[in-house]
Formats: structure tokens, C-alpha cells, sequence
């Protein structure tokens, strides 16, 4: 199984719904609608989403029964990328080698198709008709996670020494990155059919996989000056540290089978990327 074929084999279910549930760029306000569509397409590798079929399938579910939630993920992540590149928040100016909502559109209208963006993952969602899945992602994109997690990035990144806690940088990346991960990785197993343990235990699997993700996020960021990053605590340890969380991840779902196998390798690919 190969991770990038996979992930490619889903987008050609996921794009078209993408695609059919935002509003075409020239409908009024066309601006708002063509900042929305900007950064979504062409979007990046789809992990999230991937990780969303991935989790259904390994449940024993058709990977169309995950594909309201694997795009609602896509929106909620849109969003989040598209307010931090803001100004106020990181202050990029490209993203993806384009340039950034804010820089082609301006920074109202980025804060706008932010919001919209969201707004729209939950009409998406909501339209499955499962109130505890649109519960699980609106909890996942809160002030307790998402948000939250880039309010303390912020918090570190205005301090006046570098933070080098490994407790506080995990505790960013866990609310920040991993909630949303482990999110996908549950809708995916709830939209699926997952009974009520086997549901706690992809999370806690896509917890895992979302923190080592984002430990290696820092790895291949290592040249750039963010202060929030496990690889000013030192490369090898940092590789370790994504290391054993992927093997803890792995073994949570050893007992699924051959089902599982997309899924492993889109949390090995995760881990092990080099770009």
C-alpha cells in the first residue's frame, strides 16, 4: 500500500464534493468566493481527509460513507491555515508556493473567507445527519484545541526567551495539529460504524499520529526561527520522540487487520516524510 496513491485514490472522491459545496467564484461577493477557493485549490496532499477514509474503511466502512467528514475536515483545516498566514497571527506571505488569502485578497476579506470556510464545514457535516459527529469536530476546532492551541503558540511566541519546555511546545502541538487529526480519524471511524471503544481507540491512535506529525512538521522546519519547535530541543530526541509515538499509534490498532493497512501507512508516511 502506498500512502501517496492512496491519498491521491480518495481526493478523486473528495475533490467534486469540495468543488460542489462551496459557491462558484463569480457569485456575489465574488471576492469572498474566490478567497475561499483560493488556498482549497489545488489543496496540499489531502492527509487529513486521507486519514478520514482510511479510519472508515479500517471500521469496516465504504469510504463514501466518510466523505461528508472528510471534507468537513479539509474546510476546518483550510480555515485554520488561512488565519494563521493572517498578520496578526504568523504573518506569511506564501503558502503552497502562492501567495497567501490575505496578500492576493486582502486581510478583511482573508478573515471573511476564514469564517465562511468554517461556517461551511458544519453545514457539510450537519447534512450527514450525525449531531455527535458535527459535536466531535466543533469540540476539535474550539477554544479547548484548535483555537486554543494557537493562542498558547502565540503565547510562546511573543515570550521574551525561547521556550525549549518540551511539555508546553507538546501541548501547543497536541491542541493545535493533533486535535484536528485525531478528529478526522474519529469521524471517520463513527461515520463508519465504530462502536463506542473501538471509536476512543482511533482517536487515541490519531492523537499519536498528529503529534509525531507535527513533530516532524518542526524537523523539516528546523531552519526557519519559530520559537515553537521540539527541534530546538535537540533533532535526534525529537526523532525519537515522533518515532515512539508512532509505534505506540501502531500498535493501538493492531488487532484491525489487513483493513487497517491504508491507515498504517498514512501514519508511517506522516512521520517519515521528507518534505
Amino acid at each position: 500500500m502506498d500512502a501517496l496513491g492512496y491519498l491521491t485514490e480518495r481526493a478523486a472522491l473528495l475533490e467534486p464534493c469540495l468543488d460542489a459545496a462551496l459557491p462558484p467564484a463569480g457569485e456575489q461577493p465574488a471576492s469572498l468566493h474566490a478567497a475561499m477557493r483560493h488556498l482549497l485549490f489545488p489543496g496540499g496532499k489531502r492527509l487529513r481527509p486521507g486519514l478520514c477514509f482510511a479510519a472508515c474503511e479500517a471500521v469496516g466502512g465504504a469510504p463514501s460513507l466518510a466523505l461528508p467528514a472528510a471534507a468537513a475536515v479539509e474546510l476546518v483545516h483550510t480555515y485554520s491555515l488561512v488565519h494563521d498566514d493572517l498578520p496578526c497571527m504568523d504573518d506569511d506571505d506564501t503558502r503552497r508556493g502562492r501567495p497567501t488569502v490575505h496578500v492576493a485578497f486582502g486581510e478583511a476579506t482573508a478573515v471573511l473567507a476564514g469564517d465562511a470556510l468554517l461556517a461551511l464545514a458544519f453545514e457539510v457535516l450537519a447534512r450527514a445527519g450525525d449531531a455527535a459527529a458535527v459535536a466531535e469536530l466543533a469540540a476539535a476546532a474550539g477554544s479547548r484545541e484548535l483555537v486554543g492551541g494557537q493562542a498558547l503558540d502565540l503565547a510562546l511566541s511573543a515570550a521574551d526567551e525561547p521556550v525549549v519546555d518540551a511539555a508546553a511546545i507538546e501541548d501547543v502541538h497536541r491542541k493545535k495539529s493533533a486535535a484536528l487529526i485525531a478528529a478526522a480519524v474519529g469521524l471517520g471511524a463513527r461515520l463508519g460504524g465504530a462502536d463506542a471503544a473501538l471509536h476512543a481507540g482511533l482517536r487515541a491512535f490519531g492523537l499519536d499520529v498528529g503529534l509525531a506529525f507535527q513533530i516532524t512538521d518542526d524537523l523539516l522546519d528546523a531552519d526557519d526561527d519559530g520559537a515553537c519547535s521540539l527541534a530546538r530541543l535537540g533533532a535526534p530526541a525529537a526523532r525519537a520522540r515522533a518515532e515512539a509515538l508512532l509505534a505506540g499509534a501502531l500498535a493501538r490498532i493492531a488487532a484491525l487487520g489487513v483493513r487497517a493497512e491504508p491507515l498504517r501507512e498514512l501514519a508511517r508516511y506522516a512521520v517519515r516524510r521528507d518534505r
